[in-house]
């Protein structure tokens, strides 16, 4: 048997990408670089000779398991978990790895997200080989950590302690910090950013899981009787009413000793906002990606992405995201992309159809 098994997430809906990513198709479902593929179905493709295709399962809400199905059809019903309520990564993490453990107590596990870019994916296997080797021999937890490039607050910050082992043991790991923080960071040269990938045996997973969220841990131990089987839905929805919500990085990471990091680099981004699609994407002559039918005069170092159908005509801009889908139409500063949420809940409150 394979022990091998890769858990993608799915469920968020991406609102930092708004308005392209929407609660009725995030951009996980968008073929978002023009490759063809979206990035669901590019993150499933990426671990093609890691492990076979029905050791592949996804967890996302249950209004996307149509979307999902459309996107994967190699997947069989029972490697689409679904989440009645979003809980963050915690509960989500925790209810694969019980799931998989109980048709698989010797499981070694990726976890990745759904909506990363890799640029790399042959050197991103080899990594994830790495790692998944380190697991099957020793009780640690391991995440992909990438150098960074800027003091960005968005991620997780990793410190490691600096050695020539490949697998570096990590002595601090800090979610998210302000930007002060971030900057001590990156002038230290100690410091990773969290890819959000993460590797380890099923077994030290739960481990942790009982220790550090035991509330969680208990709650899906209770699931054990019901998993690959007609009730295991019915189960789930109760779970979900007693489950909290907490990140894998605040519940687990930042608090176990057994964490470890595996310096990388694989052309990654999390393509979490326009400035990150705007960085990976190809520039013209003035430094501007247009994605659609555009005119643009005297603009340069932006962002356009619009329908195919409409021409739209840009004049005087440097710097600007122009963003069109589905009835809305964002015109917003690059530097200013942060606003994009706040945007989103003023919308929501006008006419939750534009969210």
């Amino acid at each position: 048997m394979n022990n091998t098994f890769v858990i993608i997430m799915a469920g968020g809906v991406g609102s930092r990408f708004w308005p392209f990513s929407r609660t009725s198709y995030p951009k996980q479902f968008h073929d978002v670089l023009g490759t063809g593929r979206s990035l669901l179905q590019q993150t499933a493709d990426r671990f093609e000779g890691v492990c076979p295709p029905e050791n592949i399962y996804i967890v996302s809400s249950e209004e996307y398991k149509t979307l999902i199905s459309e996107q994967l059809p190699f997947l069989k019903e029972e490697q689409i978990l679904l989440e009645p309520h979003r809980r963050n990564t915690a509960p989500c993490i925790a209810y694969a790895c019980y799931k998989i453990a109980a048709m698989n107590p010797d499981a070694n596990i990726v976890v990745a997200p759904a909506d990363h870019i890799i640029l790399k994916e042959g050197v991103f296997r080899n990594t994830i080989k790495v790692a998944l080797a380190a697991t099957h021999q020793q009780d640690i937890l391991i995440t992909l950590g990438i150098q960074p490039t800027r003091p960005d607050t968005g991620y997780g910050y990793i410190q490691y302690i600096p050695d020539k082992l490949t697998v570096k043991k990590v002595k601090t790991f800090t979610e998210k910090p302000q930007h002060e923080l971030a900057v001590q960071f990156i002038e230290s040269g100690d410091f990773v950013w969290n890819a959000g990938i993460f590797i380890w045996n099923v077994n030290s997973f739960k481990k942790a899981l009982q220790e550090f969220q035991p509330e969680i841990a208990e709650i899906f131990e209770e699931g054990i009787p019901y998993y690959y089987k007609t009730a295991e839905q019915q189960f789930i929805q109760r779970a979900y009413q007693h489950c909290g919500s907490i990140s894998i990085d605040n519940g687990i990471m930042e608090k176990a000793e057994n964490v470890h990091v595996v310096l990388s680099s694989f052309g990654w981004s999390d393509l979490g906002t326009w400035k990150s699609l705007y960085e990976l994407s190809e520039k013209d002559s003035l430094n501007n990606v247009v994605d659609g039918q555009a005119l643009l005069f005297n603009t340069t170092n932006s962002i356009i992405k619009t329908p195919k159908d409409k021409l739209v005509v840009v004049n005087g801009l440097d710097g600007f995201i122009v963003a069109e889908y589905d009835g809305v139409l964002l015109v917003c500063k690059k530097d200013d992309e942060q606003k994009v949420k706040e945007f989103v809940s003023e919308a929501k409150r006008l006419n939750p159809k534009f969210v």
